[in-house]
């Protein structure tokens, strides 16, 4: 079908230009709004998914976090809406698919989406009006940004601390090495422009902020004169326009801003950095430094020197084949590849980095000849013609992809239109990449042309820093102490009216916390709203081949998978299989290495993997059942190549390559250490819930946080030569025990393709039938559990759950209500706004049958345990009105009913009935949460959340030790 095009044009509005893209199935429309000068970016679309995006131009010249702190702040309450958080009232009064503010390094942008035309709307007019109209309440400041406090805010005898919601989001932000790593490598290749500062703010000078320093920054960057809008979805342009014009531009004039906007100063030799970061004492920093070299490249919005940019970080690093990678995977320098590894593309002018983790200090200059050499050496001997192919084959499937699965489709084509749009480029150039692809086909043919752009961009730009980050046991103590040196001094320093004044602020602000806001002035939509339940993608089944087949629109590309029931495996080959799924598409196949496989699969595919998935059964979650599913994506034309690939790695996978593993297994450990700070909220979760269902105790075992110990394990064991032996032998065994098993095949792509596609199977599988060996199985699992997990975090995160219930079970969608319901009533004032938490909540996991409350990058610890309970006592002991049961029914419905890609979309579906996930089961959930009552709430909250029965676990720092064994939780170390 044709993008929805409107030829009108408002009269407000000028039309620039408008360019068809057929390849993402879509037309640019270019506007500038006359009086103003605000540029519009209309992705016109036949989907009926909107997206709207506003961004501001933010270039901070510190790190005090003032256009991060001002992202929170806007969204706390404007002239239309004066109430006191109409960001997060909307969220539970809306059918959004996605709402959201974020900051980057040089703009602040303000997104949604809705499939709801009047929830669209609805969302139109608040976020217009915080961005453009925004109240700033100096209380909202101190809450969202920084303030200082009394520990116990009405007793001036007890220490002076910090709190704020960004201060604390910061801190655990910057706990992480790889954060610390890119902030301290950008604020040497940018000594001189914004990029040298931390935007999200640096907690030691977030307190530097001042309120009159967030409010001119607002009046200097938030008006339509700076902004970028830009929209995607079956909506036309003269209706945005309509609006825009209604709600904010009509009562501005054009200003002239003077943005720090230039190109950075260049380097004429190499700089090498030396910085620490924290790491807990007693554990030893042996083998901890990361060494990073980075260079400053060109612009970004020029598209040619952007494609050229990543065509050279592809051929250096796209996979275990490229020269670069291969290099950092082998040495004994270090570990592992840095996660920084790759482009950086986002900002006016780009960045390449490569780099080590695991390493020493003093190894700082023979990284460097590692990396010298492993350039010079790909300029003597070249890249081939085809390798060069294969990278710009996985450009152009990129741009063809329809994804969406996490993220709206039309904001992900938004967010890389919007840097171009930022800097000066052009963002139909990005968006249309066809024209420069074949540019690049060209010039490919030229054997001399990646070697010069190595030189010139690499081996000649003496515009590089190489960053040693070497780990020091004494450093957090220090800083802690620093601070607490600093608030006793400005304590001592109080006089007795400014006591007073941070008493009373204590105060006003938990008034103003408490308050009840007249929430009837925001816009909402209500259960009569919500629409029909979306039907499910139909397959069609092939019995002879047990293949279940999708028609969708997927723009060209063909998806795969081979799914095999789990066969009886011990708790050993169980604990393997992570290790497994990570490894199966990066070992050698048949008679290719790992390096020809990692070649092949990038000219054939668009990717290649495995995975396990497990799940109990719809009304048992102690019955589990589990696959693992090999997967890949390709251009239609690979089809075939596809299938086969697929067949290859379930034949010809070897384990034999013992280096190779050796090397994933460390790369594995490094990146499961990395997500701790990342992903602390859910790792908890997985502690709480492990002793609660076999697929609870799996998720803790596999890849929850004993199973982050148990790779740090595994990776020392390694170090013996009988263990590694030992391992590829079981890995072996493992892979011809799951290949060995019956399989069943998913295909999806567009109609006509499908028949090849089945034909294909056929062919490639002929005479390759599975056994059904004996089915695999589970005991039971119920223990409660109570532990603290340490390691390095500047903040904790908390969890409790219980027992509940499998999703079949008539109280499954009134504790799915209740998650929503206890966090937009009780747990996002207490534990984030009081608190100062980043986040929190609460939620019904139905998979594995448990009730999980949770906390995230939290300053604090027991206080938020009982918190936990108090929501429970507040459920109870509080009258409730409906207006807040139905925007908990809504959230619900939001979530049940989220788009997804085409592909997506049909996946889901097959998952879903290979686990017994019938429509009918789902169409009965679905009734089932509309229909939910306030008493219903009470009463599955007094049946299952007993809090004598909980399960409590948190991740937290070696401080707490203290705290933690305290409240009866046991010491487990990471």
């Amino acid at each position: 079908m044709a993008a929805v095009i409107d030829n009108a044009i408002h009269p407000a509005f000028e039309k620039l230009r408008s360019h068809r893209i057929s390849t993402l199935n879509l037309d640019v429309e270019e506007y500038r709004h006359k009086k103003t000068g605000a540029r519009h970016l209309h992705l016109a679309a036949d989907n009926d998914e909107n997206v709207f995006f506003v961004a501001l131009r933010t270039f901070p010249m510190d790190s005090t976090g003032v256009a991060h702190i001002l992202e929170h702040t806007a969204l706390c309450g404007s002239e239309r809406y004066p109430v006191r958080d109409p960001f997060f009232m909307m969220i539970h009064r809306s059918l959004n698919t996605f709402m959201n503010a974020f900051t980057s390094s040089d703009w602040t942008a303000y997104p949604f989406a809705s499939m709801n035309r009047k929830d669209f709307d609805n969302l139109l007019s608040v976020y217009l009006d915080s961005v453009f109209f925004s109240k700033l309440d100096p209380l909202d400041f101190a809450q969202e940004g920084h303030r200082l406090e009394f520990e116990k805010p009405e007793d001036p005898k007890t220490d002076l601390v910090y709190r704020g919601v960004v201060y604390n989001e910061m801190k655990g932000a910057m706990s992480s090495p790889t954060s610390q790593l890119w902030q301290n490598l950008s604020s040497h290749l940018f000594p001189t422009t914004t990029y040298h500062f931390n935007s999200g703010g640096e907690p030691d000078h977030i307190v530097d902020l001042s309120y009159d320093d967030l409010v001119n920054f607002y009046r200097h960057h938030y008006h339509p004169s700076n902004a970028i809008f830009a929209t995607y979805g079956n909506i036309p342009a003269f209706e945005h326009h309509e609006r825009f014009e209604e709600l904010a531009l009509k009562r501005f004039d054009r200003l002239e801003i003077e943005l720090p906007v230039r190109d950075e100063k260049r380097m004429f030799a190499p700089e090498r950095v030396d910085q620490a970061y924290a790491v807990n004492e007693g554990e030893g920093t042996d083998h901890k430094t990361h060494i990073v070299m980075g260079w400053l490249l060109g612009h970004s919005f020029e598209l040619q020197e952007n494609l050229e940019s990543q065509l050279l970080s592809a051929v250096l690093l796209e996979n275990s084949a490229s020269p670069l990678m291969r290099a950092l995977e082998t040495t004994d320098l270090g570990h592992a590849p840095s996660p920084m590894c790759g482009l950086e593309d986002s900002n006016r002018e780009m960045t390449f980095v490569c780099g080590i983790e695991g390493s020493e200090p003093e190894r700082q200059k023979e990284f460097e000849s590692l990396i010298e050499e492993t350039l010079l050496k790909v300029v003597e001997t070249g890249v081939s013609e085809e390798r060069l192919e294969a990278i710009l084959h996985q450009l152009e499937l990129h741009q063809r992809e329809i994804a969406g699965d996490q993220f709206p489709y039309g904001l992900q084509l938004i967010m890389s239109a919007i840097a171009p749009m930022v800097h000066g480029g052009d963002p139909v150039e990005l968006l249309d990449l066809e024209p420069v692809l074949a540019t690049l086909r060209e010039k490919i043919r030229d054997p001399q042309y990646v070697p010069n752009l190595i030189r010139k961009k690499l081996l000649d730009n003496p515009h590089r820093v190489t960053l040693t980050l070497r780990p020091d046991e004494k450093l957090e103590n220090r800083r802690q102490e620093a601070i607490r040196e600093a608030l006793a001094r400005r304590k001592a320093a109080l006089t007795d009216g400014e006591v007073q004044q941070i008493v009373e602020r204590a105060k006003a602000l938990e008034e103003r916390q408490m308050r009840k806001d007249d929430d009837s002035i925001l816009p909402k939509v209500d259960l009569s709203d919500v629409p029909l339940q979306m039907p499910e993608p139909e397959g069609r089944f092939y019995g002879d081949i047990s293949a279940t087949v999708y028609a969708r629109g997927t723009n060209g590309l063909v998806y795969e998978q081979v799914v095999l029931p789990v066969p009886d495996m011990s708790d050993e080959e169980l604990l393997l299989i992570p290790y497994y799924t990570t490894l199966i598409s990066e070992v050698g196949c048949g008679d290719l290495d790992y390096l020809q496989m990692q070649d092949r699969i990038s000219a054939e595919s668009g990717g290649i993997g495995a995975a396990f998935s497990a799940k109990g059964r719809i009304d048992d979650v102690q019955d589990l059942s589990g696959y693992i599913i090999f997967n890949g994506k390709a251009l239609a034309r690979n089809r075939g190549s596809l299938t086969r690939l697929l067949k290859d790695l379930c034949t010809g996978a070897r384990f034999d390559e013992k280096d190779r593993i050796r090397e994933i297994i460390a790369q594995i450990r490094t990146r499961r250490e990395q997500a701790v700070t990342g992903s602390g909220h859910a790792l908890a979760m997985g502690a709480a819930a492990q002793g609660m269902s076999p697929g609870g105790w799996l998720s803790f075992r596999l890849g929850g946080l004993a199973g982050i110990r148990g790779t740090k394990q595994l990776d020392q064991a390694l170090k013996d030569p009988e263990e590694l032996d030992a391992l590829c032998q079981k890995l072996s065994a493992l892979h011809e025990k799951i290949c060995s098993q019956s399989r069943q095949f998913l295909v999806i792509g567009e109609d006509d393709q499908l028949p090849a596609m089945v034909d294909d199977l056929k062919s490639c599988w002929q005479g390759e039938a599975g056994a059904d060996r004996s089915g695999w199985q589970m005991e039971p699992v119920s223990y409660t559990t109570r532990e603290a997990w340490l390691t390095s975090t500047q903040v904790n995160f908390c969890a409790k759950a219980y027992s509940t219930v499998p999703v079949d079970h008539p109280d499954a969608p009134a504790l799915t209500v209740l998650g929503g319901f206890l966090r937009n009533g009780y747990l996002h004032r207490t534990i984030r706004e009081k608190g100062g938490a980043y986040g929190g909540g609460a939620g019904q996991d139905s998979v594995n049958g448990t009730f999980r409350f949770f906390s995230y990058r939290d300053p604090r610890l027991a206080e938020t345990l009982d918190d936990f309970d108090n929501a429970l006592v507040w459920l109870q002991e509080t009258d409730h009105e409906y207006q807040e049961l139905e925007e908990s029914i809504l959230g619900v419905i939001g979530q049940l009913d989220r788009p997804r890609s085409p592909a997506g979309a049909a996946r889901h579906a097959f998952h879903n009935r290979l686990f017994g996930r019938s429509p009918e089961q789902r169409a009965r959930f679905r009734e089932r949460v509309l229909s939910v009552t306030l008493d219903d709430l009470k009463r599955v909250a007094s049946t299952w959340l007993i809090p004598e029965k909980a399960s409590t676990a948190v991740v937290t720092s070696p401080d707490n030790r203290k705290v933690a064994e305290e409240l009866g939780l046991a010491i487990e170390e990471m």
